[in-house]
C-alpha cells in the first residue's frame, strides 16, 4: 500500500481542490489528516488480528460518518455542526470524509496489499489492480475489473486471517520499515502537495481587493 505521507498529500490535494473559501490552516490540517486516520489500524493489529487494512479502511466508516453529518445538518431542526461551527464546519466536514474515503482508502483499494472493504460484513481483502489501455493490435485492454460466475471480480489474496498486510508496527519478518516515499510519482505527488498548499494562500491573497 501507499506510504501514509502519499496519502496525506492526496488528502492535501483534495483539501486545496474542495475547501474553498473554507481553506485556511486548521481546516487543510483537518482534511491532511482525516486521509492518514484509516493506516491507524495498523495499531490495532498488535491486539485484533488482521486490522490492518480493515477495520478503519472498510467503507462503512466514512459512509456512517455521512450519513450523520448529512443527518445533522439537513434533517435535523437545529444542527449542531451549523450551529457550532456555521458553514466552515459543514465545509470541512464534508470534505473531511471525502478526504479519508478518496485518499485514505481509495488509495489502498487500488494497490496490491489490497483493503477489507466491507469489513466487518466480509474479511475478504480486496484489490482493484491491472492495467488499462487502448492498443492497435489488441484494441482496448482493462484487466481491473473481470467478469465471473455472473458477477464483476477483482483481485483478492485472501482474508483477514490468511492475508497479512505488511506494516512498520507489524512486519511480516524482524526487519521494521518506516515507509515514507517508495518511487519517482510518489515523490512528485507529495512535493505537488507541499507546493499546492503555499501556492493556494499566494493566489488567495492575490484576489484580494
Amino acid at each position: 500500500m501507499p506510504p501514509t505521507l502519499v496519502n496525506v498529500a492526496v488528502g492535501v490535494l483534495i483539501g486545496v481542490a474542495l475547501l474553498g473559501a473554507a481553506f485556511d490552516r486548521r481546516s487543510i490540517v483537518v482534511v491532511a489528516a482525516a486521509a492518514a486516520i484509516p493506516d491507524l489500524d495498523a495499531a490495532l493489529s498488535l491486539f485484533v488480528a488482521g486490522a490492518t487494512n480493515a477495520v478503519f479502511h472498510s467503507i462503512f466508516v466514512p459512509a456512517a460518518a455521512a450519513a450523520l453529518v448529512y443527518w445533522d445538518t439537513e434533517l435535523r431542526e437545529e444542527s449542531w455542526l451549523r450551529t457550532r461551527y456555521g458553514w466552515y464546519g459543514v465545509r470541512v466536514a464534508w470534505v473531511a470524509i471525502a478526504s479519508y474515503a478518496v485518499a485514505g482508502i481509495g488509495l489502498d483499494l487500488f494497490s496490491v496489499e489490497s483493503v477489507a472493504l466491507f469489513y466487518p460484513l466480509s474479511d475478504r481483502y480486496l484489490a482493484v489492480t491491472g492495467r488499462f489501455i487502448l492498443s492497435t493490435h489488441e484494441g482496448i485492454v482493462q484487466t481491473y475489473v473481470t467478469w465471473g460466475d455472473g458477477w464483476f471480480e477483482v483481485a483478492t489474496p485472501g482474508t483477514t486471517e490468511s492475508h497479512h498486510v505488511d506494516s512498520w508496527i507489524d512486519p511480516a519478518g524482524d526487519e521494521r520499515r518506516f515507509r515514507l516515499v517508495e518511487s519517482g510519482w510518489q515523490a512528485v505527488l507529495v512535493l505537488t502537495a507541499a507546493a499546492a498548499v503555499p501556492a493556494k494562500v499566494l493566489v488567495e491573497r492575490s484576489d484580494r481587493p
